[in-house]
């Protein structure tokens, strides 16, 4: 038999056209195969794998069997699926696909798209084992293949631009999109637009469900010690917001903790301190832009960094121009990738500084930012030296 990464090889990432039909079709038919655990589906632009992460490990400090799904992944697969604290292991992961294998018929294995089949996957992993999964949608939400199962819990994290191709190009229509996966109640994080609040209300409302604030559902003393905790721990503002709305989650799901008991989560590419003078960061959107430029603050950084053509680079390197030295241009392999004479002259218009990634100045301090290309191409790059 083929084996899993040879099969998903074969698969591309990215879609121009996307069947929003055929996964709910094919899952319909293999549903009674999967015994779900809860499901706590995490839904939005930004801080989705962070919270995800702060959630589940949380769950699991209870002494619960707890599962992670994230995507995508930087360098090896495996990040995408986290168990009681550690990474799937390759084993595992071929076990999964060779039982996937043999549920599918011919036609639905390679009709499948790559994150529709790795979902499945995961949650083949997460049935065996899991008594809570923290399932995090990949893009959109009501059409997104996460959103096939039953859950106990949505989570919405800050929903911005990004992903307008499918998605919509106004606010209204992407947080109509990502609010859709709703199937219960659902914890509304702190919003940077207003329209997405009043969207939320109203399907809150059509639907007959809670939209919870995390504040409200936490005691004046838990949150004092969330902000204490976290203000503590020099978490930037993004961090600290999601911190307390998987918290926030965990109160509703009727757990308590300390909150000291839980640290940064080691998830590759969040706000992730690489060196000591080096922050990775996947984020490839103004609302992720703006994130980094609050926890930066007054600090000044060399930006390494590339962007789709599809991107609002642009916006992107206007916000951060505060914080810039200069700009360090990355070559990433995907033909996606915005022309770099483009991404030159829009620097020079904004008189930023630039040059060509070649290495790490000890002296320097760097944050790497744009997308997980961008990540992925760095450290490969580090690590080849």
């Amino acid at each position: 038999m083929i084996t899993l990464k040879t099969f998903l090889e074969q698969k591309p990432l990215f879609y121009a056209h996307i069947d929003y039909d055929r996964f709910p079709h094919i899952y319909q038919r293999i549903a009674s195969y999967f015994t779900l655990p809860k499901i706590i589906h995490v839904v939005g632009t930004n801080g989705k794998g962070t919270t995800g992460r702060f959630l589940a490990q949380m769950l699991h400090a209870q002494g619960l069997h707890v599962g992670h799904y994230t995507s995508p992944h930087i360098l090896r697969f495996n990040e995408r699926v986290w168990i009681d604290g550690k990474e799937a292991s390759d084993k595992a992961l071929e076990k999964a696909h060779k039982w996937l294998f043999e549920c599918l018929r011919e036609d639905e294995k390679n009709d499948l798209s790559y994150f529709e089949y790795t979902t499945l996957l995961a949650m083949r992993l997460f049935c065996q084992t899991c008594e809570y999964v923290v399932l995090e949608a990949g893009l959109g939400g009501e059409f997104d293949a996460t959103n096939v199962f039953s859950k106990i819990l949505s989570i919405i994290t800050p929903i911005g631009y990004d992903h307008e191709a499918f998605l919509g190009n106004t606010i209204e229509a992407i947080a109509t999109t990502k609010l859709n996966s709703i199937q219960t109640d659902f914890i509304l994080a702190k919003q940077r637009y207003e329209e997405v609040n009043g969207i939320a209300k109203k399907i809150a409302l059509e639907k007959k469900v809670r939209c919870m604030d995390p504040h409200t559902l936490l005691q004046p003393q838990r949150l004092e010690d969330i902000d204490n905790y976290t203000l503590q721990e020099g978490y930037p503002p993004f961090l600290r917001e999601n911190f307390l709305t998987a918290y926030s989650a965990l109160t509703f799901l009727g757990y308590d903790m300390k909150p000291e008991r839980i640290k940064i989560p080691v998830l590759s590419g969040r706000f992730q301190k690489f060196l000591p003078n080096v922050t990775l960061d996947v984020g490839h959107n103004p609302l992720a832009a703006e994130a980094i430029l609050r926890a930066l603050g007054k600090k000044k950084v060399v930006l390494i960094y590339n962007s789709y053509a599809d991107k609002e680079y642009e916006a992107i390197l206007t916000l951060l121009k505060p914080v810039m030295k200069r700009l360090e241009i990355i070559a990433i392999d995907s033909p996606r990738a915005v022309d770099t004479t483009r991404l030159e002259e829009v620097a020079r218009g904004l008189k930023i500084p630039i040059s060509r990634y070649t290495k790490i100045d000890n002296n320097e301090e760097y944050v790497v930012f744009g997308s997980f290309s961008v990540v992925e191409a760095f450290l490969r790059r580090y690590h080849e030296k």
